[in-house]
């Protein structure tokens, strides 16, 4: 059986989850963004007190089948561009078409539908965010992180992160230093 979560982004929510279901002796075989594989089916007041849980933790149990697509979709861009050094070997559009098994009209369709934003717009959204992520490690030149973000070009990556945050990447690390140093002053 697989059990469906929203709102599962990161390896701490996966930890979260897992310490939920040995809380409840809900067996599982793997816990993984987005969903967790129970070898059993458990019983309603089990999967009750875990919705409630789950929510403590600001996750949400899921089982409307439109819903639980669009949490697919949101998962395989974030496995894509946070966790992934790998760049697809096809297009964005291809890549989630057939990892996920529909027609990309169809998720394209669900997921605006459900989300009230396109698939290109949360894909540009999460790589600005993996971008920031990146300047503020402060290890690769945003040259390196243009190539590792696959951006066309420095200009490309610089014209699309100013038009999200309003800033240029330069000033955007010049700003969180800053905002990081009077934090460290205090």
């Amino acid at each position: 059986m697989i059990l469906h979560i929203k709102y599962m982004v990161s390896l701490r929510c996966k930890m979260m989850v897992k310490k939920e279901l040995r809380k409840l002796g809900i067996p599982f075989r793997k816990v993984d963004l987005g969903v967790a594989e129970i070898p059993v089916e458990i019983v309603p007041e089990q999967r009750e007190q875990l919705r409630e849980n789950l929510l403590h933790s600001g996750l949400e149990l899921i089982e409307d089948k439109r819903s639980i697509l669009v949490e697919q979709i949101k998962t395989t861009i974030i496995e894509m561009i946070h966790y992934s050094d790998e760049p697809p070997k096809v297009n964005y559009s291809e890549y989630i078409s057939r990892k996920l098994g529909y027609d990309y009209t169809y998720l394209a369709n669900t997921f605006s539908e459900m989300r009230g934003i396109t698939i290109q717009q949360f894909i540009i959204k999460h790589r600005i965010e993996r971008v920031k992520q990146l300047l503020l490690f402060d290890e690769l030149s945003l040259t390196e992180i243009s190539y590792k973000m696959h951006y066309s070009s420095v200009a490309h990556l610089s014209n699309q992160f100013k038009k999200v945050t309003g800033l240029s990447p330069t000033a955007y690390k010049k700003q969180a230093k800053a905002v990081g140093s009077d934090f460290e002053n205090v």
